[in-house]
């Protein structure tokens, strides 16, 4: 061997050396960034409803049933059968509730730290579809500060493990375009996406295959794809099969036409939009970094022989169109969206290492920075007004955060200095970080009545299992979840009918329907937040 090619041979060893070892220290920074920022007062708040009190009640009703009811496989809500979804993540939440009790902390902890994973798994991503690295970089800080990612990813609900399994799929569909043993991490990866949302995997395996026909279709009929998909399909069968099995036609009819396709054509709950519907929500909570998307997509279209624009284009075409399609909308359905988004603007930013220094950037990305620092401002001193109380001295410090962020960016950005990225990506993290932090995260509580004071009011003045009847319209899961008792809203002519047929009835009524009621025989067993835990004085 000649002396050249040996030395070139010992330069490219090092030099591989020294690449992975830069990888895997990016990948434990961003790693425990994540964790820091997604578990960071986890606990503080109480769980919202709708799916955050859902969620944790089957899973604490897993974790309580009695030995050999296989409830893993067949789950329950209120002792009634459970159709709505696959019960990987109420599984693992009934795992952690095991190791650390019932409580909001265990039951965000799972798909927390899922969420905080699916971050160094699309730097990973970047890694096989960008040439340089600082774009990979880029995508996962963007990502990794996007206010509905983390925001999402803490609640105890699927979309952020659905999210994480997805990456991990998208992974291993670019590392199988060499190595064909990564097909089976494809048909894992899809299995326990279906394992979790259901039906949503086949759309999200749809986006694949698109990807796939137009970048790499040979993938499509490898036989080791093939065998990767349905070793991940058969638990996905299993699980099907069993609903099936054991409760037939009802499980057809709920689980898979009323809770998953019905969705398609037709409004759940009342949850409806216009087509618009994610496009505004995108617009509304991806600040920042909407600020670099028009650019960003401009350079996929430019580069639409590539790679990584294929898949973004993919990526977002496919899934956002399906979703604006759909008759329901519910504003975390466009969760999957977000990593295509910081894999694009990802790619916009790591044009930024390659200009010269002191370069002019476009006037539209100085302006928008200054605005978003005078609205941050104006919040800082519109808080700074209030009277003075820890929630108000919260919202004040996150707003001049922000405020100071935005502000020193824009005037980087103006001289042309590259550091105004950095500047954004720290100072983000920092008022995300000090939001989490806040009382204010789960902003949806304001909006109802403080649903722990009745809870406790409940579990404390009635019976285990008792069914209590409320005036309350709304279902609450999270007040089922915290009082341990399964609460029925009810008209008023069925609160009468049940207050007559039984003899000893619970009601949990609001003011008004306490005065129109009229019921005979009433005994007031206690209050809290302006509503009224009543029953019959069978002494009286």
């Amino acid at each position: 061997m000649q002396e050249g090619s040996f030395t070139w041979g010992r330069l490219e060893k090092q030099y591989r050396s020294l690449n992975k070892w830069i990888d895997w220290t990016w990948i434990i920074v961003l790693l425990v960034a994540a964790v820091l920022l997604f578990t960071i007062n986890l606990g503080g708040l109480p769980l919202r409803d709708w799916d955050e009190g859902t969620v944790a009640q089957v899973a604490k009703e897993i974790l309580h049933a009695p030995a050999g009811s296989m409830s893993w496989l067949y789950p329950t809500l209120g002792g009634e059968p459970y159709h709505n979804k696959p019960p990987l993540m109420h599984l693992l939440i009934a795992g952690a509730y095991s190791l650390g009790g019932v409580n909001e902390w265990t039951a965000r902890l799972p798909g927390s730290i899922l969420t905080a994973l699916s971050v160094p798994l699309l730097y990973c991503v970047g890694r096989e579809i960008f040439r340089q690295r600082s774009c990979a970089v880029y995508s996962a800080l963007v990502y990794l500060t996007m206010l509905p990612v983390v925001r999402h990813g803490r609640l105890a609900m699927l979309d952020g493990a659905v999210v994480c399994f997805f990456i991990l799929m998208m992974l291993c569909v670019l590392r199988s375009r060499r190595d064909l043993r990564y097909c089976l991490g494809v048909g894992i990866a899809f299995g326990l996406i279906c394992l979790t949302k259901g039906m949503l995997g086949l759309l999200l395996a749809a986006v694949v295959v698109a990807f796939l026909f137009w970048d790499t279709p040979r993938l499509l009929t490898s036989g080791y794809m093939w065998v990767g998909m349905l070793i991940g399909s058969l638990p996905v069968a299993f699980w099907y099969l069993a609903q099936w099995w054991e409760y037939g036609r009802t499980f057809t009819n709920v689980g898979m036409f009323s809770q998953s396709l019905n969705r398609i054509w037709s409004s759940v709950e009342g949850h409806s939009g216009p087509p618009w519907y994610y496009l505004l929500e995108i617009l509304k909570y991806t600040w920042p970094w909407l600020i670099f998307l028009p650019s960003s997509l401009h350079l996929a279209r430019e580069n639409r022989n590539l790679s990584w624009a294929k898949l973004v284009l993919v990526w977002m075409g496919v899934y956002l169109v399906t979703i604006s399609l759909m008759e329901t909308k519910l504003p975390w359905y466009v969760f999957p969206i977000y990593p295509s988004l910081a894999l694009v603007i990802g790619a916009k930013l790591g044009e930024i290492e390659d200009l010269p220094v002191l370069s002019s950037y476009p006037r539209f990305w100085v302006v928008s920075l200054t605005l978003l620092a005078l609205v941050a401002t104006a919040g800082s001193i519109y808080f700074s007004f209030v009277p003075t109380a820890k929630s108000e001295l919260q919202l004040q410090l996150i707003f001049a955060a922000a405020a100071m962020t935005m502000a020193l960016a824009a005037i980087l950005a103006e001289r042309g200095d590259r550091q105004f990225l950095k500047v954004l990506f720290w100072g983000s993290y920092v008022s995300l970080f000090l939001f989490m932090k806040s009382n204010y995260w789960v902003w949806e509580l304001a909006e109802r009545y403080p649903v722990q004071p009745v809870a406790n009011m409940i579990r404390e003045g009635t019976p285990s299992g008792t069914k209590i009847y409320t005036s309350n319209p709304e279902h609450r899961p999270s007040l089922n979840f915290y009082s341990d008792r399964n609460i029925v809203p009810a008209s008023f002519k069925q609160l009468q009918d049940y207050w007559h047929n039984q003899k000893q009835p619970y009601l949990l009524l609001d003011k008004s329907a306490f005065h129109a009621l009229q019921l005979d025989s009433l005994k007031v067993i206690d209050q809290a937040e302006g509503w009224k835990l009543v029953t019959k004085d069978i002494n009286g």
